[in-house]
């Protein structure tokens, strides 16, 4: 009889512990109140929102949040944007989803194209926001705010703070199109753009992490490689040719990194020998950038680019060119690089600028 008391008070205090535990994980994760965007995307449910819930700290766990769900079970989530406090409980939390999201009325879609640069990303947010070129500018150069993104990003490091840098998150902001508030700030629109960089990072997590370069080495060649590469397919042999000049001390020898070293935004004419062979941290024509990758990325690369230099393709090749269709050539000396090019000439596939 008195060990059948021991095991019910025993049963009874974990029970209580448990229901403790529960009651506590769906409480507000933060005693601070901030209100921050929340995006649910087409076809989410509330399930499936956790864990972005949990990455903005919106909710203290995964799993007790789902248990919630279903003891109260919720359906019908609309999709769009929502502005939630970081200190509601669960229930609290819920029923803001449930009101739907804010009005289209109030807000934009935005498109960032792959493979231009911050110029253009500047361009893009003068024309469809009431923020000016030197305030993208100052928040760009703003040492503590991009402490705040390191410390938040696990994929942005101190590199970016290099003054050598034309622009400090070049590359970082992810090319898509964007639902944003009319009246966003500067950090909303970063704020957006990164997290859907980390969103499309995270299953390549590990591979970066344990490879021998940074990941802002990674994207800085992905940002070349969105330029060299004729086509999709090809991008991870271009990123082979890269990392096995890299790596046997070469210069990379890319044009597209003269083009914006000296700020040159089209390539509609030729470079200049002095262009070519200027000492430049971005410029991988010039002997004193041997075996060396620019000083960052010189363009917001594709998901397709990113994955390249993650993953490149294993081979002994180290030139390629790219005919005016789009198709790339692959050689292993320069002999036959140049036999490569006379035939694209021959044949005319080379690609001729227009003066």
């Amino acid at each position: 009889m008195k060990k059948l008391l021991i095991l019910i008070c025993f049963i009874v205090v974990v029970c209580a512990c448990l229901v403790g535990s529960y009651f506590y994980l769906i409480s507000s994760p933060s005693k601070t109140k901030e209100t921050i965007s929340f995006y649910v995307e087409e076809g989410q449910t509330y399930n499936t929102i956790s864990t972005n819930l949990k990455k903005k700290n919106l909710i203290r766990n995964e799993l007790a949040y789902k248990i919630y769900l279903k003891i109260h079970p919720e359906t019908d989530l609309e999709y769009g944007e929502y502005r939630i406090d970081t200190n509601l409980s669960v229930k609290e939390l819920i029923d803001v989803l449930k009101k739907g999201s804010i009005s289209l009325a109030n807000t934009k879609s935005v498109t960032f194209i792959e493979g231009k640069n911050m110029r253009n990303v500047i361009s893009v947010i003068t024309q469809n926001f009431n923020i000016s070129e030197s305030e993208v500018l100052s928040k760009l150069n703003d040492k503590e705010y991009l402490d705040k993104l390191i410390e938040k990003y696990w994929f942005i490091t101190e590199e970016v703070k290099n003054d050598k840098i034309y622009y400090s998150l070049e590359g970082y902001l992810y090319p898509d199109t964007y639902e944003f508030y009319t009246n966003a700030s500067v950090e909303d629109i970063f704020e957006k753009m990164l997290d859907n960089m980390e969103s499309k990072l995270e299953e390549y997590k590990s591979e970066i992490e344990s490879s021998e370069y940074s990941f802002h080495e990674m994207i800085t060649l992905a940002s070349i490689i969105e330029h060299e590469a004729g086509t999709s397919s090809d991008r991870r042999g271009v990123a082979g040719v890269f990392y096995n000049r890299l790596e046997d001390n070469w210069s990379l020898g890319s044009d597209v990194t003269t083009y914006y070293s000296e700020k040159i935004d089209n390539y509609s004419r030729d470079l200049y020998n002095s262009e070519l062979n200027e000492c430049n941290d971005y410029n991988t024509r010039s002997s004193c950038m041997a075996g060396k990758l620019p000083v960052g990325p010189i363009c917001n690369p594709s998901l397709n680019s990113l994955v390249a230099a993650i993953e490149p393709e294993k081979h002994d090749y180290y030139y390629f060119v790219a005919d005016k269709n789009g198709k790339t050539y692959f050689n292993k000396t320069y002999s036959g690089h140049e036999q490569e090019v006379a035939r694209l000439k021959r044949e005319g596939l080379w690609i001729e600028y227009e003066e």
